[in-house]
């Protein structure tokens, strides 16, 4: 069982940037690989980035370049810095923690998840 809290969304314009954190808890040893979802009204779930137990990171197309995914092991906090925000980032984003050493981007959507944090961003 994995808890898992957001924080950090709000409303950008157009080329700002927003940070989300997510502070996660556990209640066993087991090892998670951790990322971001998005989802936006009417559209399906995207997944944007994973960090892997080993520390290797993968991005979604649409994010690479803009988006960076880290880990604080020692506070057990996973942070998504977005930069050059675009109008098609606003979504509802989503922290999910897989039981797993290794997950790609949409097996994310079947791991544990917060209750998410909205990001909006205006032309």
């Amino acid at each position: 069982q994995v808890q898992l809290v957001e924080s950090g969304g709000g409303s950008v314009q157009t080329g700002g940037s927003l940070r989300l954190s997510c502070s996660y808890s556990t209640t066993t040893h087991s090892t998670y690989c951790l990322g971001w979802f998005r989802q936006a009204p009417g559209k399906e779930r995207e997944g944007v980035a994973t960090f892997r137990a080993d520390g290797t990171t993968t991005y979604a197309d649409s994010v690479k370049g803009r988006f960076t995914i880290s880990r604080d092991r020692a506070k057990n906090t996973l942070t998504l810095q977005m930069n050059n925000l675009k109008p098609e980032d606003s979504a509802g984003y989503y922290c999910a923690a897989v039981s797993a050493r290794d997950c790609t981007l949409s097996d994310l959507f079947l791991g544990f998840w917060g209750q998410g944090t909205d990001v909006t961003v205006s032309s």
